[in-house]
């Protein structure tokens, strides 16, 4: 891996405004982006989990421009958008796979036109961009004599996702953002499609964005896990290190909360209460202070910083903090 990242986000914020009233003012904000900053590497595979609403699909959007941000810096390979980068050359280098494989594909266009829209936008031949979709589909698995001629509603969930990766290599980007590209697939169909994406990383160079609520699958394909809570970026790190050793409260929560086989390893009580509270309303101080068994003046006062934690992780919490004046401070790994 090259020292300087692929991708730098840095103090990237979203809020979505909320109206109300007869004039439809602005009454609101859901904080559901709030000030986050990772790295990238080339090579890698950078798995983001968290519960529902935690901002992890905001996050995607924001880093392909499918959503402006309010605030904060994206730089792709060295180069800030506007900087040298344009906002074409970003979407053709990074490529998303989102979750509804019906929903992104055009029902109109047959699977091989889906394919070749995007390097016929840039400029390719019709024959040459045909062709490219053919050599595409072989790729992830499918026989172009089969499937080109064929619509999105003709084949099964697994076969249309299988053609919008085709689809993201089309124009033969560098990133691959994955948006819970494989929660709608049953398990046999996800195991294969998971295996398609290893080899095809390993085939073409590929750094992978994976975002998935499944903690084993984020295990299997990521080199680094980020872990989001409320907006907010609480622990990053090396996945095995992380599943290990969770360093903050809520990572620990929430690999505590993965299914066991094992009958020794049964959960007797639910690692965590309550549900989150509410984006447009967050608590002060840490926002995940209110359901935090350890919690503490500290943490209700101020918000901790995302610092190192050692294990080439960063971890967002005051037990991390020898300054912080929590009782643990210091005492490292007792949060989990």
């Amino acid at each position: 891996m090259s020292a300087q990242p692929l991708l730098r986000v840095t103090g990237l914020r979203k809020f979505f405004p909320v109206r109300g009233g007869l004039l439809g003012r602005k009454v609101a904000d859901v904080q559901a982006v709030d000030g986050i900053s990772f790295e990238v590497a080339r090579g890698e595979t950078l798995g983001i989990v968290g519960e529902s609403g935690c901002g992890k699909s905001t996050t995607a959007r924001l880093l392909i421009r499918l959503v402006e941000p309010d605030a904060g810096e994206i730089v792709f390979d060295g180069l800030g958008l506007g900087d040298g980068l344009t906002l074409s050359e970003l979407r053709r280098q990074a490529q998303m796979v989102f979750q509804d494989s019906y929903a992104s594909l055009n029902p109109r266009l047959t699977v091989g036109d889906s394919i070749a829209f995007g390097p016929r936008v840039h400029g390719m031949k019709a024959a040459a961009a045909r062709a490219l979709a053919q050599d595409l589909l072989r790729r992830v698995g499918l026989d172009p004599a089969l499937f080109a001629g064929r619509y999105p509603h003709e084949l099964s969930g697994g076969q249309r996702q299988r053609v919008n990766i085709a689809r993201a290599l089309a124009l033969s980007p560098r990133l691959l953002i994955l948006d819970e590209a494989v929660s709608a697939l049953d398990k046999s169909v996800e195991a294969q499609v998971l295996n398609l994406l290893g080899d095809l990383k390993a085939e073409l160079g590929l750094t992978y964005v994976f975002i998935s609520h499944d903690l084993d699958v984020v295990r299997f394909m990521s080199d680094r896990v980020m872990v989001m809570y409320l907006g907010k970026v609480v622990e990053i790190g090396d996945v095995e290190a992380i599943y290990a050793d969770p360093r903050h409260p809520y990572t620990a929560a929430l690999l505590s909360a993965m299914p066991s086989t094992d009958p020794d390893r049964r959960t007797e009580e639910a690692p965590l209460a309550g549900d989150p509270p509410n984006p447009i309303d967050p608590p002060p101080g840490c926002r995940f202070h209110t359901r935090c068994p350890f919690a503490e003046e500290p943490c209700r006062r101020a918000e901790p910083g995302l610092n190192p934690a050692g294990d080439r992780r960063q971890v967002a919490c005051h037990v991390n903090d020898p300054s912080s004046g929590h009782s643990r401070a210091g005492r490292q790994g007792e949060a989990a």
